[in-house]
C-alpha cells in the first residue's frame, strides 16, 4: 500500500510498522491502516504532506506515543482529537463543550 509521494524512506518506514504489527499478531488489513497512518503523521509532522491536520503536526510522533492514547487507556484521546470528531459529525456547541461534554457528545452519536 504504499503511496506515490513517499520516499524510499517511508516506504521503508511503512514496511517495519506493518510488520511490526502482524509479528503481534494484528490482522492484515489492520496492520496495513496502521503502518499507512504512523507513516503520514511522520510526514505531516515533518513537513513532506501538502495538508496536515492541526493534530497531526501539533501531537506526539506515533513512536513516542506508542498507544498510550488507544482510546481505551486512562486518559483517553484529547482534547483536540474529540474536537476534530465532533467537527466531523456536526455536533452543535462544540466549541465551548469541555473535554468531558465533547466525550460524552460523541458516545451518543
Amino acid at each position: 500500500m504504499p503511496q506515490q509521494g513517499w520516499s524510499d524512506k517511508r516506504e521503508r518506514q511503512y514496511e517495519r510498522v506493518k510488520d511490526s504489527a502482524r509479528d503481534r499478531g494484528v490482522g492484515e488489513e489492520r496492520a496495513q491502516e496502521i503502518a499507512a497512518r504512523t507513516v503520514n503523521k511522520n510526514r505531516a509532522q515533518a513537513g513532506e504532506s501538502r495538508e496536515a491536520s492541526r493534530t497531526s503536526t501539533q501531537d506526539v510522533s506515533p513512536q513516542h506515543r506508542g498507544g498510550k492514547r488507544s482510546h481505551t487507556g486512562a486518559r483517553g484521546r484529547t482534547k483536540a482529537q474529540l474536537y476534530e470528531d465532533a467537527r466531523r459529525h456536526g455536533v452543535q456547541g462544540r466549541s465551548s463543550m469541555t473535554k468531558a461534554q465533547l466525550e460524552e457528545a460523541l458516545k451518543g452519536g
